[in-house]
């Protein structure tokens, strides 16, 4: 018999070209076991019903015809959706199986479980429609799956219950809003065999960035036990992220993300009444990696693997088996939101003012929102929720669907960025925060909040209307020029939101923001930690570093990894981190600084940058700098990242500073690492060519270099008028450290904020010749069009 004749086919037989025979879901499991098995990808055996059993179980029953009625009663308006569907599922719930059809089925179950080994093996049931996992809809969730189907009563139930969902009201919709003929569209069953998951873990995981589109991370989402959980958002999973071009290097670990979550419950095998159940995790399970880094490289190379032969992004469910800790695809589809996002142009939304914060979460988009809070706590209140307003909910499953297309924004308590309520809302357009973990208990209905999805990876939930702005970017306006135009990075959250910029790289990377906002804690502290007076912040130390034996680690680690996704986005081209420029009032503010810092009376001109290097006060602190700049570039794998020394005052200083950097492993010229140096001191422009000696590269800091030259505090209101970093002087300044650094062969360029706030400064930079200039990411389209026009009249004019 031929495929189409059969009832069933095994997934060993079947290719991606089979959609119409057996869904999108399993001629994409037979497509990975013939093509991928022998690329290392592991896929659990199954089997599939074909469209024509499905046809001719409806025919054997007698229905088709009811159903036809009933959709058409209920598309002229004279049925209910929840009437119709409730009828249909009753039609398919109430039949009884072709001989043939059942038979087939259960000798194909028999010989599943023969070859597991097993009597009655465990199995997954899933549907999959004849019209789902296209490019534009990727049917998320519209159908039923059944886990831990053991036995062959059980088996049939389970089919003829699958069937029945190809009618539950939100398929139905679904399949109305994209246009899909109800009576044309089918449903295939996969019968799989089950992992054993329940005592291992499982997740979802993706071969793109889900809120960017950038296409050079893996995103892995993982929880212990059953994986629907995690789809469904019923826990706050592990999160973690992975660089793809790296991948193929097996030298490297280029993971440049990992977050813990909650994981606060696990979904279990059950009986024969529940096949399954939640129970709560273990203190030790919610504290641990679900997955050690070699499992999540596999993962991320089978992505790799998997988008490379389907030739698009893709959205994979995997699972982990705890008896053999071997690890599988259980699905895998084609990614339908960020591939189908015009590449050419992208909005850039910008708060300006804002309230109070409320809460966070993870950010779902990249928009904007202000209005009125609807707190709906469970599904059998939906009814109550008022178009246009801000649903907020502990989390979502399909039944939600038709209020979340009516909603301005959505804020849940759990889930993760594969969630249902993630998932939904990028297929909406929809701005979410989800995650927050108790949005529910401090927002209330009626409430007037903003939902800010613009400030990186955490979404942000404000009390209020905040004002912001939306500017729209189109890449196809932007020329090239001679002169590199680079970005001023800080954030590494929101570094992935600039990939489709045509910038020649990163100008200037600040660590100051990793440290502050992803470590917390002074360096000093941590290596210090036993000495600290503080109990409280040494609580609060302990606290974060609760996972490392050795809580120096903790801020190598934080610091390498934030660092990465800003060397990442922009790979290959070059990165160039600060080294850190706190001030000494600003290192005291991170928990266990005060401790370790000087009281001055100006910062500003005190113990900052390359003083604080070699000095015994923080030279430890520097060592673990150096050590996570040695991790991000020989670890991860960032041959891209350049190093660069702030307020550098003399050339002595710059000697004790290469030295120290040398001791700490990170040698000048070694490993092709280049050391660049600030230009924000008079010392630094008057001795630039024996600086120039010392180092690959000089980047102009202006406000520095303003302040100094003309001797103005630049934080002082009083003299604000004086701050002019246009000034005859600063620019004497600016153009003689370009010509030496020209004269001695090293690299220029300017990273301070002279050409981002004033983009008609940058006609004078390419007139003096210098190499790159760079800017805010929301200036570098203007910036951009300003260098193309000078170095047009340059060209001109010689």
């Amino acid at each position: 018999m031929s495929v189409t004749e059969a009832p069933v086919v095994w997934f060993e037989k079947l290719r991606r070209i089979d959609v119409a025979k057996v869904g999108g879901k399993n001629s994409s499991l037979g497509e990975m076991i013939q093509t991928l098995a022998q690329r290392g990808v592991d896929v659990p055996a199954g089997f599939a019903t074909t469209a024509d059993a499905y046809w001719n179980y409806v025919d054997e029953n007698g229905i088709r015809d009811a159903m036809a009625a009933l959709i058409a009663d209920w598309t002229t308006g004279k049925a209910s959706l929840a009437e119709t569907g409730a009828t249909v599922r009753k039609l398919f719930l109430r039949g009884d199986w072709p001989k043939e059809t059942a038979k087939a089925i259960i000798d194909a179950y028999r010989e599943l479980s023969e070859r597991a080994g097993r009597t009655d093996a465990s199995v997954a049931v899933r549907s999959s429609a004849t019209a789902e996992d296209l490019p534009d809809a990727s049917f998320a969730g519209q159908q039923e799956t059944f886990l831990n189907v053991a036995g062959e009563k059980a088996l049939l139930d389970a089919c003829r219950r699958c069937f029945a969902s190809l009618f539950t009201d939100r398929a139905i919709s679904y399949r109305q809003a994209k246009g899909f003929d109800h009576m044309k569209v089918a449903l295939s069953i996969g019968v799989q065999q089950m992992v054993r998951s329940d005592i291992g873990g499982s997740g979802v995981m993706f071969s793109i960035d889900t809120e960017t589109g950038f296409d050079k991370v893996v995103l892995i989402n993982a929880a212990w036990g059953l994986g629907e959980n995690v789809v469904q958002g019923a826990v706050d999973p592990d999160e973690y992220q992975v660089f793809k071009p790296l991948l193929d290097q097996p030298s490297l670990t280029p993971i440049i993300a990992k977050k813990k979550g909650a994981k606060a419950i696990k979904m279990i095998y059950g009986n024969a009444d529940q096949p399954t159940r939640n129970v709560p995790t273990s203190r030790a399970e919610r504290e641990a990696f679900v997955l050690a880094d070699e499992e999540i490289l596999t993962l991320a190379r089978w992505a790799a693997t998997i988008e490379q032969h389907y030739g698009c992004a893709m959205d994979m469910e995997w699972a982990r088996d705890g008896e053999t800790g071997r690890l599988y695809i259980v699905q895998a589809r084609p990614e339908t939101v960020q591939s189908n996002r015009e590449a050419a142009v992208f909005k850039a939304y910008h708060i300006k003012s804002k309230g109070k914060q409320i809460v966070s979460g993870l950010s779902i988009g990249d928009a904007i929102v202000s209005g009125q809070v609807c707190l709906i706590e469970t599904a059998k209140d939906i009814e109550q929720f008022v178009d246009g307003s801000i649903l907020v909910t502990s989390t979502t499953d399909p039944d939600w669907v038709p209020i979340m297309k009516r909603a301005a924004a959505i804020v849940t308590d759990h889930g993760g960025r594969t969630s249902h309520a993630a998932i939904v809302s990028r297929e909406l357009g929809l701005p979410a925060v989800v995650g927050t973990g108790d949005a529910t208990r401090l927002l209330h209905t009626g409430q007037q909040i903003t939902v800010s999805c613009a400030e990186g990876d955490e979404g942000m939930i404000y009390e209020g209307v905040a004002e912001y702005d939306i500017e729209t970017l189109n890449m196809g306006d932007v020329p090239t020029t001679e002169t590199k135009v680079m970005l001023n990075l800080a954030n590494p959250g929101a570094a992935f939101r600039w990939w489709k910029l045509p910038a020649d790289g990163v100008g200037l990377a600040r660590m100051e923001f990793v440290i502050s906002n992803a470590i917390r804690i002074h360096p000093m502290a941590l290596v210090h930690f036993d000495r600290l007076k503080d109990e409280a912040a040494k609580e609060e130390i302990a606290a974060l570093t609760a996972a490392y034996d050795d809580k120096a680690e903790y801020f190598v680690d934080q610091l390498s990894e934030g660092l990465a996704r800003i060397a990442a986005a922009l790979y290959p081209k070059p990165v160039i981190v600060r080294m850190s420029d706190f001030k000494t009032n600003e290192y005291a503010g991170l928990v266990g600084g005060a401790e370790f810092e000087p009281k001055e009376e100006n910062p500003m001109i005190g113990f900052r940058g390359a003083s604080r290097y070699y000095s015994p006060r923080y030279r430890e602190g520097f060592a673990l700098e150096c050590r996570a700049i040695r991790k991000l570039r020989n670890k991860l794998g960032f041959k891209n990242v350049v190093v660069m020394i702030p307020f550098c005052r003399s050339v002595s200083e710059a000697e004790k500073v290469l030295e120290v950097m040398a001791e700490n492993g990170l040698k000048r010229g070694e490993n092709g690492l280049q050391v660049y140096v600030m230009c924000e001191i008079p010392s630094n422009v008057i001795l630039a060519k024996q600086f120039a000696q010392h180092f690959d590269g000089f980047s102009i800091g202006s406000n520095d270099l303003t302040q100094l030259t003309l001797g103005v505090d630049r934080d002082s209101g009083e003299l604000a008028d004086l701050f002019d970093e246009q000034d005859e002087a600063v620019k004497w300044m600016i153009r003689s450290v370009i010509t030496e650094a020209e004269k001695a062969g090293a690299k220029i360029g300017i990273c301070g904020q002279a050409p981002s706030d004033h983009p008609e400064f940058a006609k004078f930079l390419v007139d003096c010749g210098i190499d790159s200039i760079s800017v805010s990411p929301d200036s570098f389209v203007v910036v951009k069009k300003k260098v193309a026009e000078a170095e047009g009249r340059r060209s001109a004019a010689a």
